[in-house]
């Protein structure tokens, strides 16, 4: 994906009345290094048993960094409301125009982050723990409150052949028929939740299998839409933001999610209506969760993972494995990084 750097006032009047034509620049990796930052910094906190201190560094990291890219941007999906958290609140502006505003035009972006996505998992040194964001222009992802939302995450294959209103049985049936193997075949993921037991018996009665992880249900996600993961599907409740993220992920990797909200108490309700959501019952896809043309994903590991490893500190620097993905240009990346210390006698190893 290529997003708009700046442009300057005469070149924006000129580019919206021609369709706003801005000039083409990658922010994809102005993005990683955000995620990269984010991560060094939780990593350092791994398997202290301290989830809000990790939660804590990540996002300071985060908000920290953000300001670096030349944007003129707004937070989705964030830390939470502006009431409820210092930095990275749903509709906190980030980016360079707000840092110091100078009349150069930034592209207006929407950004969702997690600066941690799976805080017990760094705290207690689990897999799976990521920092990870997506961007899409103005617009571009639902502003969907920190409630539950419903998910059935599946790959490329399988996108059409699903129903989140349909059996288990059957959804599982069809992915199997798609992917053109038996259901007992099949890994399934879910979070290991009560809420989820009856799920996990009717998945269990089918005979597929099922890998239950404590927490990080959006790079489960990812992985399902990877071939050669292992994973074939991800099924459960979990949280709205998180089903935002894991659409921008899926459009980038052809992969689906089809999700609808719970409401579990009036004040879900109000909260939805605030936001614009009107629907309550409406089932959502990729498209709809992450409707931007111009979508960049990054994520980078804290911990290692099924895709990407997790941050490792030597002497001589530090190295990280990332994920970054974008719709225009279409492109998938592995990246991996070292950040060298500053010393003269610095050796890279392979």
């Amino acid at each position: 994906m290529t997003i708009t750097r700046t442009v300057d006032s005469h070149d924006a009047r000129t580019d919206e009345r021609n369709g706003r034509r801005f000039m083409d620049a990658d922010l994809s990796l102005d993005f990683l290094r955000v995620v990269e930052q984010a991560a060094i910094a939780c990593a350092q906190t791994m398997g202290q048993g301290d989830r809000h201190k990790s939660d804590q560094v990540a996002v300071e990291a985060m908000r920290r960094e953000m300001d670096s890219v030349p944007i003129d941007g707004t937070i989705v999906i964030g830390e939470g409301e502006r009431d409820e958290a210092p930095m990275l609140y749903i509709g906190e502006k980030v980016g360079m125009a707000h840092k110091a505003p100078n009349g150069r035009v930034f592209p207006e972006i929407d950004i969702a982050v997690d600066p941690l996505e799976g805080t017990n998992l760094c705290a207690t040194g689990a897999p799976n723990a990521i920092a990870v964001l997506a961007a899409s222009e103005r617009g571009g992802l639902l502003h969907a409150p920190d409630i539950y939302m419903e998910k059935l995450v599946v790959g490329p294959t399988s996108k059409d052949v699903i129903d989140l209103d349909a059996p288990v049985r059957f959804n599982l049936r069809a992915i199997a028929q798609a992917l053109g193997r038996g259901v007992e075949d099949l890994v399934v993921i879910v979070l290991d939740r009560p809420r989820h037991t009856q799920l996990i018996d009717e998945i269990r009665a089918t005979g597929a299998r099922i890998r239950l992880i404590g927490d990080g249900d959006l790079s489960a996600g990812i992985a399902a839409a990877v071939v050669g993961s292992g994973v074939h599907a991800v099924m459960g409740i979990g949280g709205a933001p998180e089903g935002v993220l894991t659409a921008a992920a899926m459009r980038c990797l052809n992969g689906e999610i089809l999700a609808r909200l719970v409401i579990t108490k009036p004040e879900d309700e109000e909260r939805c209506r605030a936001m614009g959501i009107g629907d309550l019952k409406r089932i959502y896809r990729a498209k709809d969760l992450a409707s931007g043309e111009r979508i960049i994903f990054a994520a980078t590991g804290v911990t290692d993972g099924t895709l990407m490893r997790g941050v490792r500190f030597f002497g001589d620097g530090t190295r990280t494995t990332s994920l970054v993905m974008q719709m225009h240009p279409h492109q998938i990346r592995f990246i991996d990084s070292i950040q060298v210390n500053p010393a003269k006698d610095v050796k890279i190893r392979f």
